[in-house]
């Protein structure tokens, strides 16, 4: 089986992170000190955050990312009030656990043409996209 280290890419970073206890009553660090996390379960009510919160922030951070170098590719400038508001749903079915995710899109001042032309580049360009196309329900919504 090919995986990205056989094709030629570089590695650009490395997010290393050590987790105990998982979702119940777990704690996540970085190796680099710079993040440390109690997990709980959602709805639980105990201290800390989920799996799918970290997946929201991620994927949202990395999309608004994603919207900047298709700004700048369309030689615009992106509103500092760009925002997104990312929500990551733990389903259960048959089929066993599974998720589904939806990025809501602010991007003021811009009109609604040129605001789908960066969010629909970004789709395509951003990591996190990449990486769910076709194997989660994913929505994508210019609000």
């Amino acid at each position: 089986m090919e995986t990205l280290a056989n094709q030629s890419t570089k590695v650009v970073y490395t997010g290393k992170t050590h987790t105990t206890g998982g979702r119940e009553n777990g704690v996540a660090e970085s190796s680099d000190g710079q993040l440390a996390l109690k997990l709980s379960t959602p709805g639980s009510g105990k201290p800390g955050t989920n799996p799918e919160q970290l997946f929201a922030a991620g994927w949202s951070a990395c999309f608004e990312g994603a919207l900047g170098v298709a700004a700048n590719k369309m030689k615009i400038s992106l509103p500092k009030e760009t925002a997104i508001d990312a929500e990551v749903d733990l389903r259960s079915g048959k089929d066993g656990f599974s998720i589904a995710a939806r990025l809501n899109i602010s991007i003021p001042g811009v009109s609604r043409e040129v605001a789908q032309a960066l969010v629909d580049t970004a789709h395509e360009i951003c990591p996190y996209s990449k990486a769910t196309r076709g194997n989660i329900d994913v929505t994508i919504n210019l609000v």
